[in-house]
């Protein structure tokens, strides 16, 4: 994968980093270099604006917030800054902040002062550090401050925003900017971060995050296209794009089946197959005529694949989870999802197999599905999806895919990704399938798993992106319009 992916760091990775760097060079500190990033974001935002204010909490978030407020007040802006705090009780740093911001002739507000226009607020309560909810008097201050008509900018991250989850934490602040230090977070980009951290901007502050500590964590972006994902010479034939097999389709869900297929055939494998469960089922794909209908037995024993994806409208039968078992003996690659899923989450036997396995094993969980193979409710999933994510690639020694907003991807190793394409259009029926057949097309034609994976969930996502950018959603996007676009994104990229 692209070394050019950003890097993600946890809490804990991120504290270990800021005492090395304040260790190797402690002046300027890090808050006076962070508080004039945020003055500098907070002038383009403010632009001619003249009115700031600004929210300066308990801890070194509020110190940053007090050196940005510094900054604006000499170059000139109407300043007020709050401090939601004992400003006798703040971190030594954030302390050396609020004297500089009373030298400067500042005073410290204890409310919002009413009828004062503002152009820009700056939300400096609570960074990464927050150990407990947001409630009580800081909770009544954020909703005042939203209901003031300014841009919103926060500082490191949306306060009440868990900087290693992306969950509400009682309250939280929606800003439409955020000036995120020294590195990128993962709560910026999954489960709520998203809708309450707006605009993200990445400062630095004159440290090179990577050499300090290398992260286990990236971002994936449209940095993904950059290069061709796979390379084809002109002397080509259908045999050396791969093969695909997919098993599923049982009565009622045949469709799920087809929509894998087709992504499969669309997105570059040279021959696609499909093992329908269903008890009548079609000869043909009439919408897909290329598609090839096999027996699911023989299509698993039998037929020489290049990769194998086992789900899509599967079911829970005796026969699924015999094709299944099956399935999971063969040596190929093999992308699991849906009621597979769900019947490896009820069987032990069939989680050994799992693990056993020395071909590569892709799983492509939804957080119930997630939950069902950690033993634990969905909503204890969504809580933290990295280390949920994390452990059951560990624990399955799979790579893993939890779906949902910024999907994150882990490895079985530790390493961890999260994926910043995507828009609420994707909640529809079918997406999921049409996911499996991309990620196993993309193994078929030679992708090793990491970059199957990472790569399959960028594209689909991206091509949801696309359709939204041309009226085609978010709201009524279907799962197959997504195949196309994601087909045109790949051979942009060069194929």
């Amino acid at each position: 994968m692209p070394t050019s992916f950003a890097p993600l760091y946890l809490t804990d990775e991120m504290r270990a980093l800021e005492a090395r760097a304040t260790a190797e060079r402690p002046q300027p500190t890090l808050m006076e270099r962070a508080g004039l990033a945020a003055a500098e974001r907070a002038r383009s935002l403010a632009g001619d604006g003249r009115g700031i204010l600004v929210l300066a909490g308990p801890g070194n978030n509020g110190g940053d917030a007090l050196e940005a407020a510094v900054h604006l007040r000499q170059w000139f802006y109407r300043v007020d800054v709050l401090l939601a705090g004992d400003a006798a009780r703040l971190p030594p740093d954030a302390r050396a902040a609020a004297a500089k911001w009373s030298d400067a002739d500042g005073r410290l507000l204890r409310s919002i002062p009413e009828g004062t226009r503002y152009d820009l607020v700056i939300d400096g309560l609570f960074g990464i550090g927050l150990a407990r909810p947001v409630g009580g008097r800081h909770a009544e201050l954020i909703a005042q401050a939203e209901r003031l008509c300014a841009r919103r900018l926060a500082l490191d991250v949306a306060s009440g925003i868990d900087a290693d989850t992306g969950a509400v934490m009682g309250a939280a602040f929606h800003a439409t900017h955020t000036i995120t230090f020294i590195a990128r977070k993962p709560g910026l980009y999954t489960l709520d971060g998203p809708d309450h951290c707006g605009e993200v901007a990445v400062a630095a502050l004159g440290l090179d995050a990577e050499a300090l500590a290398p992260p286990q964590g990236r971002l994936v972006d449209a940095t993904l296209l950059g290069a061709p994902l796979i390379a084809r010479p002109r002397n080509f034939h259908k045999g050396l794009a791969g093969s695909v097999g997919i098993v599923g389709g049982a009565d009622g869900m045949v469709g799920a089946a087809l929509l894998a297929g087709r992504a499969a055939l669309r997105l570059g494998a040279g021959k696609v197959f499909l093992g329908l469960l269903a008890a009548r089922p079609p000869q043909v794909d009439a919408g897909q005529l290329e598609l090839m209908l096999r027996d699911p037995q023989a299509l698993v024993s039998e037929l020489p694949l290049s990769a194998l994806a086992v789900g899509p409208g599967l079911g829970t039968a005796a026969a699924a989870e015999r094709l299944l078992a099956q399935s999971l003996r063969a040596e190929r690659p093999l992308v699991v999802d849906a009621d597979a899923l769900n019947l490896i989450a009820q069987d032990p036997a069939l989680q050994s197999a799992v693990v056993a396995r020395a071909a590569a094993t892709l799983l492509t969980p939804h957080p119930a599905e997630a939950g069902r193979l950690l033993g634990v409710p969905s909503a204890e999933v969504q809580s933290d999806r990295v280390a949920a994510a994390r452990t059951i690639a560990g624990r399955l020694r799979s790579w893993v895919a939890l779906k949902g907003n910024g999907t994150v991807l882990a490895a079985p190793d530790g390493r961890w990704w999260v994926n910043a394409s995507g828009n609420p259009g994707m909640a529809s029926a079918g997406m999921g399938d049409v996911l499996t057949g991309m990620i196993a097309s993309l193994l078929a034609q030679g992708l090793d798993p990491e970059r199957a994976l990472v790569a399959g969930v960028y594209l689909h996502s991206a091509a949801a992106d696309a359709a939204a950018a041309h009226g085609s959603g978010p709201i009524g996007l279907t799962a197959s319009e997504t195949i196309d676009l994601a087909r045109a994104l790949l051979n942009r990229a060069g194929g």
